[in-house]
């Protein structure tokens, strides 16, 4: 069986085609970068009419490379949200067009969903998992019960870890998307130059706050830069590294308890999967490894590639929602919210 997935929830136009034996047969990705640079960020607008300019021809590329034609694939596959809906809505009608001409089943699916079980895809994890979701505009910490069936635990009261990260790298005028300049930048300053806040530590549960560490990070640079003077490669480093060092703190803590959330709850969870663009991040890796560690849990990332953005997971639950009979009709709408859970 293979799923031809769409995914333009953002600002990558993506179309892959997986089997069901989870050989990605294609995974193209045609990232908007550097239209958004200039501006510090996705500009929705732009990031639209690029999905409309891009999809076509990504999309032939894609059916090249798996050397398939489109009457030789089973099913379609696409984001329909959460995501800026201009270019959710490009995804949707592109995919609605290809399954109505060609009669294919048409499943939506929803973004989270899609980071959430690309374990599934990468490592064939068994249900049920833990899974931390941290990306560039959600944080979830949820039990993985099977397709379609998530246990919320915590998630972000305010800004997602991504988007922290993004804000905090743009404070330094650091290029976007800043999290890898962040990342980069912190392997050579002092984490312990700033001591920067770790909200909610001492709350009940694994719910989490990064919007006091980001003022904080503000006020810091404030300070350093109240004479006139800009900010030096040194005190740039220093700031990156100790923003890391509180969000490593941050997450093992909460890792913990959402562990022993689901342990209370009767739900045994032998994996920690952690999934979503920021799971690249080297350093939060590390920490979340050694927690699952020291919890006799095995623990999963998927390869960086698929840790961002990608079609390949959308085609993926296409995979999982055709075999569990979740088909969708032709008049599926886009949605620019659609909780997990």
């Amino acid at each position: 069986m293979r799923v031809l997935g769409i995914e333009s929830s953002c600002d990558e136009t993506a179309v892959a085609i997986v089997q069901d034996d989870g050989t990605i047969l294609a995974n193209v990705i045609r990232s908007q970068v550097a239209a958004h640079q200039p501006y510090g960020g996705v500009v929705p607008e732009i990031a639209a009419r690029a999905h409309i300019e891009w999809m076509e021809p990504v999309l032939e590329q894609a059916l090249k490379k798996s050397s398939l034609t489109l009457n030789e694939v089973d099913a379609i596959a696409v984001t329909a949200g959460p995501g800026l809906i201009g270019g959710v809505i490009v995804g949707v009608m592109t995919a609605k067009a290809l399954a109505s001409i060609y009669q294919k089943p048409l499943i939506a699916v929803n973004h989270l969903e899609a980071h959430a079980l690309t374990a599934r895809l990468t490592h064939h994890v068994s249900y049920p998992y833990l899974l931390l979701l941290v990306s560039g505009g959600h944080f979830i910490y949820a039990v993985v019960e099977g397709v379609g069936r998530y246990r919320l635990l915590g998630k972000t009261l305010d800004d997602a870890l991504g988007e922290a990260f993004d804000k905090c790298a743009k404070m330094m005028e650091l290029p976007y998307p800043g999290g890898p300049y962040i990342e980069r930048l912190a392997k050579e300053g002092n984490p312990l130059a700033f001591d920067f806040p770790c909200p909610m530590l001492g709350v009940k549960g694994c719910d989490v706050s990064f919007s006091g560490l980001k003022t904080a990070v503000r006020y810091a640079i404030r300070t350093l830069i109240g004479n006139g003077n800009p900010l030096t490669d040194k005190q740039k480093a220093d700031i990156a590294a100790s923003f890391q060092r509180a969000v490593v703190t941050i997450l093992s803590q909460r890792s913990k308890s959402a562990i022993d959330m689901a342990r209370e709850q009767g739900l045994a969870c032998p994996t920690l999967v952690v999934a979503g663009g920021v799971a690249a991040n080297q350093a939060i890796g590390a920490a979340l490894r050694d927690v699952a560690a020291q919890q006799a849990m095995d623990f999963i990332a998927p390869p960086p590639a698929l840790c961002t953005d990608n079609a390949a997971m959308i085609a993926w639950v296409g995979v999982e929602r055709y075999q569990a009979g979740l088909i969708d009709h032709l008049d599926v709408e886009p949605k620019a919210r659609w909780p997990l859970a």
